[in-house]
């Protein structure tokens, strides 16, 4: 049987060329966006204040893009897991922010590795490992909650091997994920993680399946999709399977900026500048996807 294929919007994130993304970066940022012809946008919120919901959403109206995701980020001291009691209620307090601000501006998703601080690890046996995922399951469960009464998904994102020990793959998580409502919590998927982690990248979005609540696509390098050697046309097949009808987003970031190239591990250019990463990026998902606008 022949499977339709979705209009997916194509996006980026400020990220690939601000850090932090602030209300000036975005006033920067989200009318080049709209001008080269990209559908949505992603908004990374570091810090809460970092840019103002009210400013954020007359922004994407006087530039036509939708808001694509709220992208929360989780620094030395956010975690979940394995954590004080002060710590885990100001992490669920900091994603709880970052949900009311996803309402205010008309997103539909709040996205990242809600779990653990980015570069934390730590060894565990199979019995440490299904403990972790209970407590994050008890400390998750109130935020998703809160993000089901506004009318907000959470999209959970396995990272690699060198940034998590906790969840690197689709099936980790969707261990981690058991028995918390579908409506309110899912998977968030990134190309660079998964052509880590993953044996195959089709395989690992057929086995998401409708849990996908988010997506977000780069070369195997961090940088311009397609070029590279990602199975992009195995991977479009299986997201089109799965039902997928949310954007897809180009997420990379700049080398220029020294708090990001460090965080990100970003130590070269990995395009000829960042606006040809994101045009070229756009240029080939608008190619890959049949999009022709």
């Amino acid at each position: 049987m022949e499977v339709t294929s979705p209009a997916w919007e194509l996006g980026a994130n400020p990220w690939i060329w601000h850090s932090p993304v602030t209300g000036r970066a975005l006033a920067d940022t989200l009318p080049r966006l709209a001008a080269w012809g990209f559908d949505c946008v992603e908004l990374p919120m570091e810090s809460a204040g970092d840019w103002d919901p009210g400013d954020a959403a007359k922004l994407l109206g006087a530039t036509g893009l939708a808001p694509a995701a709220v992208i929360a980020v989780m620094p030395h001291g956010r975690d979940l897991v394995d954590a004080d009691p002060a710590t885990v209620r100001a992490t669920q307090d900091y994603v709880r922010h970052c949900v009311d601000a996803a309402q205010a501006i008309g997103a539909p998703v709040v996205a990242g590795p809600l779990y653990a601080s980015v570069g934390r690890t730590w060894r565990m046996d199979g019995a440490a490992r299904e403990a972790a995922y209970d407590e994050l399951r008890t400390h998750l469960a109130p935020v998703v909650e809160h993000a089901r009464a506004a009318g907000v998904r959470l999209a959970v994102e396995p990272l690699n091997r060198y940034e998590t020990s906790l969840l690197n793959t689709v099936a980790q998580t969707l261990d981690a994920l058991e028995g918390l409502p579908h409506d309110g919590i899912g998977v968030a998927l990134d190309t660079y993680h998964q052509n880590i982690e993953e044996h195959s990248l089709p395989a690992a979005v057929r086995s998401a399946g409708d849990r996908i609540a988010h997506v977000q696509v780069c070369a195997n390098d961090r940088g311009t999709p397609g070029a590279d050697h990602l199975d992009w046309g195995g991977f479009l097949d299986a997201l089109r399977e799965a039902g997928y009808q949310g954007p897809l987003c180009i997420e990379s970031f700049t080398a220029h900026n020294d708090a990001i190239a460090v965080a990100a591990s970003v130590w070269r250019p990995l395009a000829d500048s960042q606006d040809a990463l994101a045009t070229e990026g756009l240029r080939f998902l608008r190619a890959a996807t049949g999009r022709t606008r």
